[in-house]
C-alpha cells in the first residue's frame, strides 16, 4: 500500500507531457507533471520548444561521497548554450515541494536556483533519493528546498553514467552536449499563451 501511494506521488499521470533529453552520452525520456507543477513544467517546456537548450550541455555531477557540502546530494546539472545563469525568459516563482507533493527521489528533474523565485532554464536530475533538497530541507540555507516537476522515465542508466563522469570540483571534465530537448507530446493548453 505503500509503494502504490508512493507511486501515485512521484509519477507523472500517463497524459503528462513528456519530453526526450538526447545527448551525446543517449536519451533521457522525462514526464512531466503539469497538475502539480504547472508553473516549472510550462517553463522548462518553454525553453525546449524554443531549441533553448539544444547545444547545451550537463556540466555538473555532485557526488554524496565526494560532496563538501554537510548536506550531500547526488545530481546531475543540465544548462542552455548560454550557462546555468542564463537570464532566459526570466525568473519562476518556486513551487515548493511542500505544496506539490512531489519529492526529489531517484530519477526526479527539479530546476536549480539561487534565491527562491529566480530558477530560470537550469536543471538538474537526481541520481539517488535526496530528501533535503525537498522543502525545509537544508541543502539550501534558505529551506524552501527546489521544485521537483517529473521524473525520468527511461534512460536512468544514461543519468548514472553522466554522474560517475570524471569531475573537477563538481564540473564534468568533458560536459555531455545536449544534442535537443524533443518534444515527445504537444505542449498543455494551460502552457499555451
Amino acid at each position: 500500500m505503500i509503494a502504490l501511494v508512493l507511486g501515485l506521488l512521484l509519477t507523472p499521470p500517463s497524459d503528462a507531457p513528456a519530453a526526450v533529453i538526447r545527448t551525446s552520452a543517449g536519451e533521457i525520456v522525462v514526464g512531466l507533471d503539469v497538475e502539480r507543477a504547472p508553473g516549472t513544467t510550462c517553463n522548462f517546456l518553454r525553453y525546449a520548444a524554443a531549441g533553448a537548450y539544444d547545444g547545451g550541455a550537463f556540466f555538473r555531477t555532485v557526488v554524496f561521497e565526494t560532496d563538501a557540502n554537510p548536506s550531500q546530494i547526488d545530481v546531475v546539472q543540465a544548462a542552455t548554450p548560454a550557462g546555468s545563469d542564463d537570464p532566459g525568459f526570466g525568473p519562476i516563482p518556486l513551487e515548493r515541494t511542500r505544496d506539490t507533493g512531489l519529492r526529489h527521489v531517484s530519477g526526479a528533474i527539479s530546476m536549480a536556483r539561487g534565491e527562491p523565485d529566480t530558477a530560470t532554464s537550469s536543471f538538474f536530475i537526481v541520481v539517488e533519493d535526496t530528501g533535503n533538497l525537498d522543502f525545509g530541507g537544508d541543502r539550501h540555507p534558505d529551506g524552501q528546498g527546489f521544485a521537483a516537476f517529473g521524473r525520468v522515465l527511461d534512460g536512468m542508466d544514461v543519468v548514472r553514467a553522466i554522474h560517475a563522469m570524471p569531475a573537477t570540483d563538481e564540473q564534468l571534465d568533458q560536459p555531455v552536449r545536449i544534442e535537443t530537448v524533443a518534444l515527445l507530446t504537444d505542449i498543455p493548453a494551460r502552457c499555451r499563451g
